[in-house]
């Protein structure tokens, strides 16, 4: 086999088989295809696409080219999630003690985040003593005993998705959506799940900022993982204004625990019980959608998703008395209020630069060496359709700093009032089964 050869065949629009498609990825892989080449191929696949045998090959070849994560020994059916991200997107904090109360167990391989707010792993971090620094062993263990456990993410898993995306990410061909799916549901399979749920977002704060891109990307993953044996189902949510009103690590794990309870926001809450409604159902815990939200809100009106929380943290070193005193978590030192200019109705949101004005507070990494604070971050007071007055408080930022004029700015830039009322966005555009 030649990579010229499969270059020219791919441009010309021709099917790849699966002999061909492993050749590519291991040879990258192990340097005997240069780059150029690789360049050549990938732009190939963004101008002509790839079929549904395709997607799945490149995926698998991506899950092959390093570690897989082995959780046989895990009891029962394992569900994970993923999202495609946004800006307050707390769902996972959420959802990994809301199932587990339920007895679906969580065996969650997470990693820090580049962007507005720390990944999971820095989130969890605000909580005192907290750490995901343990043996594949007691990971399994843990899990078995509570059903929820968390550990960082293999330094060797996927090796040929980290090269191809590095690549990608200098060639244009970020914005492929056979490249995209493969990507993803390659971390996700190598991870060892058993069934996969999809929260992939739209809207001005998500990667994929139009609902036809959205759905295309759904459906593209849910593909893949039926194909290669993982039952796999998305929701496709809006991310054109922040999800819940906490933007920050410290300020995320406090709402998370207030969700855990049933006093969340309510669109938080509500993409929580979806998604979790398909996790339970996945996981064969319960015969209908109906009977697992039912199942997810009695462990919240019951304090066992609380207590689940609680006893995730401890089990992983954390203070668990932080789910009962969230004011133990680290805290800011100033609280300063983002005043309304104009009465009216809130129209509109930029998530994603709400977001970059959370990361100017130091609640984000803009890169990877930057160190994070965790108590920083953005606390919302109105949503898209509220009523605003002139002196009211939009936003409580939560700073380090005394001056953030800086952040006052970018906020005031990025939120809309207007003298019509108008309606909330939609929170679930459609689900992909």
């Amino acid at each position: 086999m030649r990579m010229v050869d499969l270059i020219e065949k791919k441009r010309d629009g021709k099917e790849l088989t699966k002999e061909e498609i492993h050749y590519i990825i291991k040879g990258y892989t192990s340097g005997d295809i240069p780059d150029y080449q690789m360049s050549a191929f990938t732009m190939a696949i963004y101008f002509q696409g790839m079929t549904d045998h395709e997607r799945a090959e490149l995926t698998m070849a991506m899950v092959h080219s390093g570690d897989t994560i082995d959780l046989s020994e895990v009891e029962g059916i394992k569900v994970d999630k993923h999202s495609t991200g946004g800006v307050g997107d707390t769902t996972t904090l959420v959802l990994g003690p809301l199932v587990a109360a339920v007895g679906v167990p969580v065996a969650k391989m997470s990693g820090r985040g580049l962007g507005h707010t720390g990944g999971t792993i820095d989130k969890l971090e605000s909580v005192p003593g907290f750490h995901v620094e343990i043996e594949n062993k007691q990971f399994i263990e843990l899990v078995n005993k509570n059903k929820i456990a968390v550990i960082g993410q293999s330094g060797n898993l996927t090796p040929a998705d980290k090269s191809l995306y590095a690549l990608r990410d200098v060639t244009a061909t970020v914005n492929s959506i056979p490249l995209i799916a493969s990507s993803i549901m390659s971390k996700k399979i190598a991870a060892g799940a058993d069934a996969i749920v999809l929260d992939v977002k739209t809207g001005a704060g998500a990667f994929m900022k139009d609902l036809d891109d959205s759905k295309e990307l759904a459906k593209a993953m849910v593909d893949i993982g039926n194909l290669v044996g993982r039952r796999t189902m998305a929701i496709i949510s809006d991310m054109s204004q922040p999800l819940g009103f906490a933007i920050g690590n410290a300020l995320e794990v406090k709402e998370a625990i207030d969700t855990l309870s049933g006093k969340g926001p309510k669109d938080l809450e509500e993409l929580c019980l979806s998604l979790g409604s398909y996790m339970v159902l996945l996981a064969e815990k319960a015969q209908s959608l109906e009977e697992a939200r039912s199942m997810l809100i009695e462990v919240m009106n019951n304090g066992k998703a609380r207590a689940a929380m609680k006893t995730f943290l401890e089990a992983q070193g954390g203070d668990g008395s932080v789910v009962d005193k969230p004011e133990t978590l680290p805290q800011a030192t100033y609280k300063i209020e983002l005043e309304a200019k104009q009465d009216g109705y809130l129209s509109a949101m930029i998530a994603d630069s709400i977001g970059t004005a959370a990361m100017l507070l130091g609640a984000g990494r803009a890169t990877k060496e930057s160190q994070i604070d965790l108590a920083v971050g953005l606390v919302l007071n109105k949503k898209i359709g509220d009523t605003v007055k002139k002196g009211e408080s939009l936003v409580t930022i939560h700073s380090n700093r005394e001056n953030v004029e800086d952040v006052k700015e970018k906020l005031h830039a990025s939120i809309s009032i207007s003298d019509q009322k108008v309606e909330a966005p939609k929170l679930i555009y459609a689900t992909v089964e």
